[in-house]
Formats: structure tokens, sequence, C-alpha cells
């Protein structure tokens, strides 16, 4: 499969009907976990708390544990190794207990695992049903508080979130792919960037400055960098018979990955944007698409050997780093979490959580975020 067709077939998404069964599947993994007992009488509170601190990977939550989490709304504590963490919050309501408890989650990870909690932050993604159209969404990781963002009925690709509170996508809403800007906050979108031809893939820069794009509207797909105050773009690709797309930036801005079928088979490359020298990172596999460039500079893809596999790598080792974190399967569109430590990806029109840090020898068992009819598919964590 070429990647133009890839990312012609990934345009054709559609819409669901929200509605939740929140559960989520937790296993233990990686280094030994450390046992919660959580003991608030408000169900919404624990819940939530529960299911954040096991999918960091850190926790395990039994009837009795090294720290003890106890209290009600406005004094809820966690004691334990040493260390007390407190949550002062007030909640009136399921909302807001499930809010303060991802903000302890947080705090829990930081002072009891040294890891970086990313309990409060949204995961983007598209609600799919169907074949004419898709919808823009948002959740957190614990798969409650599902919000439907765009109601049009047509087509939404991709979303990349700019900041904790921007989201960039591409939709189809009039004649072609158009780059649209989401603010959560204020509940509305913005036209961002139309060009003749294939427009997709928008990911701005660590410095919200520059966003690189794919566009067509010189010939084939190229990867180009626009200067997001002018408006000004730059080309960074000129291959003529191949196909560029998904690009995302390093964490320093300097360089970017992109998927590219300049040899006829979808693989990874990086580009340095000041010189626009590139190079090949990866050949092992029949595809390897859709990275995400993580914080500690490690990038996420998808490589297709025997099934579509989550791989991680460090782009400076090459393939001799590359580390398989799933079994095979339909896995698309692994995104990173703050931590630097687990992802988020769809499969089989579902999203799940993955821990990178491995059971043994085996990959770690993927957690579900949530349960719902319809497909939700191309998750991306806001860090």
């Amino acid at each position: 499969m070429t990647l133009k067709k890839i990312m012609l077939g990934a345009l054709m998404v559609s819409s669901a009907a929200l509605y939740s069964r929140t559960v989520v599947d937790v296993t233990g993994v990686g280094r030994e976990k450390i046992p919660v007992q959580i003991n608030v009488a408000n169900q919404a509170f624990a819940k939530s708390l529960k299911k954040n601190l096991e999918i960091s990977g850190l926790f395990v939550v039994k009837p009795s544990g090294s720290i003890k989490v106890a209290g009600a709304s406005g004094a809820v504590t966690a004691t334990g190794n040493g260390r007390t963490v407190t949550s002062a919050e007030t909640f009136s309501d399921d909302k807001a207990a499930r809010m303060a408890a991802r903000r302890l989650s947080d705090s829990m990870c930081q002072a009891y695992g040294n890891q970086k909690g990313f309990a409060c932050d949204r995961i983007a993604f598209v609600s799919k049903k169907g074949k004419t159209s898709s919808e823009l969404c948002v959740c957190y990781p614990d798969g409650y508080d599902i919000r439907q963002l765009t109601g049009n009925g047509k087509t939404v690709v991709g979303p990349r979130w700019k900041n904790a509170n921007t989201i960039f996508y591409t939709g189809i809403v009039n004649a072609g792919p158009q780059i649209w800007e989401y603010d959560c906050a204020a509940g509305r979108r913005n036209l961002r960037w139309s060009f003749k031809g294939l427009t997709t893939g928008a990911c701005v820069s660590p410095d919200g400055v520059r966003a690189a794009v794919i566009l067509s509207f010189q010939g084939n797909p190229e990867l180009y960098v626009i200067d997001m105050p002018s408006g000004k773009w730059v080309r960074m690709t000129n291959t003529p018979l191949a196909s560029e797309g998904q690009p995302a930036w390093s964490p320093d801005g300097r360089k970017i990955v992109y998927v590219s079928d300049e040899t006829r088979h979808p693989q990874l490359y990086v580009i340095d944007v000041a010189t626009k020298v590139k190079r090949r990172l990866t050949s092992k596999g029949s595809q390897n698409i859709d990275p995400d460039w993580g914080p500690d500079g490690r990038i996420a893809y998808i490589t297709k050997r025997g099934g579509g596999q989550i791989a991680i790598m460090d782009p400076n080792a090459g393939e001799s780093s590359v580390k398989l974190v799933t079994e095979p399967g339909n896995w698309e569109h692994p995104s990173w979490s703050r931590d630097s430590r687990n992802l988020v990806a769809s499969r089989d029109r579902a999203l799940f959580v993955v821990d990178t840090e491995m059971q043994g020898d085996s990959p770690a068992k993927p957690s579900r975020v949530f349960y719902a009819d319809g497909s939700w598919i191309t998750p991306s964590w806001s860090r």
C-alpha cells in the first residue's frame, strides 16, 4: 500500500454516538507496583483515582497497601512510604470529584514514583460511524467525561494538539481538505489554512511558532513548514515520484520525522529543518508509519512485521534500538504521554493506553480507555 493511499484512506472517516460504559483493564507490568488502598466514600472520586493510578503503571489498588488514601471532599490524603500527599479540593458533583481525583493521581505519581502524571491531560480523537462523516472528541485517560467538539456531520482527520487547549486537525467541510484550529475553551473552530489539493498532517512545533504540514498544491504530497505568525511557507522535501506524510517534531524543534514512500514502501525519515538534510530511519518491516516523537527523544511508530505493532526507537541509535511494545494487531496512531512511558493508540476501533515497560520479556497488556458503540480512532495526547 502506498503512502498516498494510506493518507487518502484516512480521510474517509465518520461520526459516532457518544455514550460510554467506562472500564479499564489493567495488568501488572514493568517494575514492581506500589500497592494502594483507597477508602474514599465518594465513588466517582474513588473510581477515577483507581483507574488513573493503575494506568500510570506505577500502582496497583488493593484492599490493603503501603499507601492509604482516605478522607472526604476538601480533605483527601494519601499517606505512606514516608510521604503525604493531600487534595484539599471541594467537589459538589461527580465531574468535579473526578477532576480532583485526577489531580491527586498526578501528585501521587510525582511523589511516590518520580514520574510525571498524565491524568489531567486530555486525549483528542475521532469518533467514526458510517462512511461519510466523523467528529472531533476529547476525553481524559480514565475514559470519563467524553466531550464531542464538532457536530457538522463532515469529515475530521488527524487531530494534533498545539497546546493544552488548542487542537489542529484536517477537516473536509467544503470542497476539500483544509486545516482547522479548535479552541477547546471557547468552543469554536477557525479555518487556519486552505490550499489547492491535499492539505493534511498539521503538527505544531514545540515553541508554537511553526507548523509542519503536508501539501500537494505544487504537485505530489510534500512536507512543508509554515511560519504561523506570517503565514509564509518553506518546502522541505522534493520527491516527485513519492509522497510524504504524517510529520512530527523533535522535542527541541530542530528536526521533523515523517513518512515517505520514495522506496515504494512507507518508511520513516528525519529531516533537519535548518539545512533540509534528511536521512532514512527505518528499513525493517514492509511499512513503518504513524510516528510520534516523545518528550525524552524516542520515536513511537507502527511497524508491519507479521501484523502491525507499536515500536519505539532512539533515532540517534537507529533500528538497533527498536523495541516492540505490543503484540501484533491492528495498531494505529501511537501518541506519547508526558511521562515518556505510556502511549495512547487505537486498535480495532477502540482506544488503549499502552505501557512501554515490558512485563518480563513480553509486552505489557494494553488498557482499554473506555467501552462504547462506534469506532474511536487517531488519538492524540496533550502534554
